[in-house]
């Protein structure tokens, strides 16, 4: 911006002052000659009114060349607050453009520095997976820990990396069968050849590897919701996965989809202690326990739908005591119970929709003893009890609906015996009574369940109402 030209005020002033003189002479000069330059007499004496008008003339010209110079100062600072004023704003103009180019610098900058950490995280992730790729399981393990730690520091990617440690359960696996502390057997034993050695401690290496991965997923599920580093909400998917130990205890599944569809529990003890299912949606649908320990001790059903649909319960002990059934939906249509142990003991159904319709209790031991059915809805709708003792012992029956509608007693033993059923309805209607026993001796019936009308009038053969 160029810069303001202005002369010094007192050269300014005093051009001024001399054009107005000039410009008053040429007038007076102009009056003159217009007056044909006549003759002027001087007086012998000046009067005092002659001496005023004198006075008054020279001090009209005085103030005449004071307003003038005024009139400069003034021109003069009005000039400068002009030039001032674009000198502002040619500055403000200068650091709107700085912080422009300072904006699109630090923009710049962010991209770059972004594309270096997604390039970063891409190559910590190709390590990662290649790792668990080695077929080395102390890589493996490495590769799991390092798999973890990425999924910690990389947001955007985490539910990728989830996903591989989901798949990485999700591969062929078989259990190696002895057990955890057995010591491996030597060629020196000389009843096991260096291969079935050799299979043996690579199943175990590998059961280490898997273990790890279910742990560190517990650990992470554990953490509060607002923790950086906690995995909640996200989806998890063990689709087939075989388990043969690990430990989900205190876990948190708030949201997202957890799948366990198909899945084989056949050994060892896998926890989901005081594990909180509060949303989204939970499938254990056709998954299979086949043996070992699988504990739901004190779960949390509390919302969205928890599904055990077509699950097989077929050996092994699998417990729910002390659950609470709150809220949502908990379905096992079609599971099947032939044999292991399965035990409901002290579960609270307090809320929302739990079925057992087309459950087959076909063998082992089912046991819902000290259960309390205050709440909600809770549904044996066509279930078959063919085999095997189902037992209501001490169970509570005080609220909601409990229904045992077109429910088939076709063999083993069903107990109800000291169950209390003081509130609530609990209705047998269309059941059918065909072999086996089912008892109600010892139980306290405040409310009675219902039964249709029998035809003869008397209960059928194998139902047991108290006082008989």
């Amino acid at each position: 911006m160029p810069a303001l030209r202005l002369w010094s005020i007192r050269r300014s002033i005093a051009l001024v002052i001399a054009t107005a003189v000039l410009v008053v002479g040429a007038l007076i000069a102009g009056a003159l000659w217009y007056a044909g330059w006549p003759s002027l007499h001087r007086a012998s004496t000046v009067t005092a009114a002659t001496l005023f008008d004198l006075l008054k003339l020279v001090f009209s010209v005085v103030a005449g060349i004071g307003g003038v110079a005024a009139l400069v100062v003034a021109y003069r600072r009005q000039r400068v607050a002009e030039h001032a004023n674009k000198l502002a704003e040619f500055a403000h103009g200068l650091a709107h453009a700085a912080d422009l180019r300072a904006e699109a610098a630090e923009g710049r900058a962010k991209i770059e520095t972004d594309r270096n950490g997604v390039r970063l995280f891409n190559e910590r992730f190709a390590k990662a997976s290649e790792q668990l790729g080695s077929d080395k399981a102390a890589v493996r393990l490495a590769g799991v820990y390092a798999m973890a730690g990425l999924a910690d520091d990389w947001q955007d990617g985490r539910q990728t990396c989830i996903d591989v440690l989901c798949a990485y359960l999700r591969m062929p696996y078989t259990p190696p069968q002895d057990a955890p502390n057995e010591a491996l057997p030597t060629q020196a034993d000389g009843d096991a050849p260096a291969a079935t050695s050799e299979t043996a401690r690579t199943a175990r290496e590998e059961r280490e590897v898997r273990h790890t991965v279910i742990r560190l997923i517990g650990r992470h599920l554990r953490l509060a919701e607002e923790d950086a580093n906690s995995w909640r909400g996200f989806d998890y998917d063990f689709t087939g996965a075989v388990f043969d130990g690990g430990d989900l205890s205190g876990a948190a599944f708030s949201g997202g989809r957890v799948s366990f569809d198909r899945a084989t529990f056949g050994g060892g003890v896998v926890s989901f202690y005081g594990v909180t299912f509060g949303g989204g949606e939970v499938s254990f649908d056709g998954v299979t326990f086949g043996g070992g320990v699988v504990s739901f001790d004190g779960v949390t059903f509390g919302g969205g739908v928890v599904s055990f649909d077509g699950a097989t319960f077929g050996g092994g002990v699998v417990s729910f005591d002390g659950a609470t059934f709150g809220g949502g939906v908990v379905s096992f249509d079609g599971a099947t119970f032939s044999g292991g142990e399965v035990s409901f003991g002290g579960v609270t159904f307090g809320g929302g929709v739990v079925s057992f319709g087309g459950v087959t209790f076909g063998g082992g031991e089912v046991s819902f003893g000290w259960a309390t059915f205050g709440g909600g809805e809770v549904s044996f709708y066509g279930a078959t009890f063919g085999g095997g003792v189902v037992s209501f012992y001490g169970a509570t029956f005080s609220g909601g609906k409990v229904s045992f509608d077109g429910v088939t007693f076709g063999g083993g033993v069903v107990s109800f015996g000291g169950a209390t059923l003081s509130g609530g309805e609990v209705s047998f209607g269309r059941a059918t009574f065909s072999g086996g026993e089912v008892s109600f001796n010892g139980a306290d019936l405040d409310y009675p369940p219902k039964f249709d009308r029998w035809p003869d009038g008397r209960p059928p053969k194998g139902l047991h109402l108290p006082n008989e």
